[in-house]
């Protein structure tokens, strides 16, 4: 039997509105029944979002598989926040199912900031640095009792043969469009450098719009719902697809990156990377944009890592 995880189908995500939070939020927290309820732009895929008041937001699970994260964020989510530092969502109240919303779901403070982007970082190096910090806090905590890789988090943490069969169908669909062979070569790199076995916390999912920036600079990092301990590998994918080439040097130095954990780390933005291409193939909205300008980072900086060196005199 194969030891490799199985993602099983994509889930069957379900629609919340803003009424129906506000129904659910009334029938089981009447303190904060007269708060407004607002959906937020932008709010992800796996919950819907939705601001509460000024302080505080509520987030529902869009599907049963993100509803397993609730819980596990419940626990650790706290112990986290004491270890880190820069403000992570604070739990505030755990919901029930109700009001025809079917899973279990959470009211947490509101954290301000807006999503990152290239074009709002003010310093590149710097922020890479603060980035690093946030990592280098986070697998430093106690795995121990942590919670390990599984549906709750797509496997984060385990191996990325995981996604090998997605990667295989965004390849087919690119080829012609992208250097497919260089593609695979630098899959097969990721997927033969060793992990030391060593459980470390991730957050799993750091992305562009879980990182969130005051006047240009790292001011929280939210979305914990893929977290876990195991390899932490995954969490490394942000030095191609948001860092600049500087930034993604000064990331790897603060963190001590060794060469294998580097490979797999690219590893996990090439899937992250290629995916997006595939579905996006043809468009030119932002999200398309920036996946492309992310493939070519990783592409251009494996060619970069392999050339062989020239020998003066």
């Amino acid at each position: 039997m194969s030891d490799v995880p199985d993602l099983g189908p994509m889930p069957r995500r379900i629609t919340v509105d803003a009424e129906q939070a506000h129904r659910l939020v009334a029938g089981q927290f009447p303190q904060w029944a007269d708060l407004p309820v607002e959906p937020v732009a932008d709010g992800g895929w796996d919950n819907w979002t939705f601001r509460l008041g000024d302080g505080m937001l509520v987030r529902l699970p869009s599907a049963s598989e993100y509803a397993l994260a609730v819980e596990k964020e419940h626990r650790w989510l706290p112990l986290l926040a004491s270890r880190l530092p820069l403000p992570v969502p604070a739990p505030l109240a755990k919901g029930e199912p109700g009001a025809g919303y079917p899973f279990p779901w959470s009211i947490y403070q509101w954290l301000d900031g807006e999503p990152a982007s290239a074009g709002r970082i003010a310093d590149p190096v710097g922020f890479a640095l603060e980035l690093a910090g946030f990592v280098a806090a986070l697998r430093n905590v106690d795995a121990a009792d942590g919670p390990r890789p599984g549906k709750h988090n797509w496997f984060r943490g385990a191996t990325l043969r995981t996604y090998e069969g997605l990667l295989e169908s965004a390849l087919a669909k690119l080829d012609g469009h992208v250097d497919v062979g260089l593609a695979r070569e630098i899959w097969k790199t990721a997927l033969g450098a060793r992990w030391d076995g060593v459980d470390r916390w991730f957050h799993g999912d750091l992305a562009q719009g879980n990182l969130l920036l005051e006047d240009g600079r790292l001011a929280a990092v939210i979305d914990f719902g893929t977290c876990g301990v195991g390899d932490p590998a995954c969490d490394l994918a942000i030095a191609w697809t948001l860092l600049t080439a500087d930034g993604r040097q000064a990331f790897r130095e603060r963190l001590s990156v060794d060469d294998a954990s580097w490979a797999r780390g690219r590893g996990w933005a090439l899937w992250k990377t290629m995916v997006t291409c595939s579905s996006t193939l043809g468009d030119t909205g932002r999200p398309a944009l920036e996946a492309r300008r992310a493939l070519t980072e990783i592409l251009a900086e494996y060619r970069t890592s392999t050339a062989p060196t020239t020998a003066t005199r």
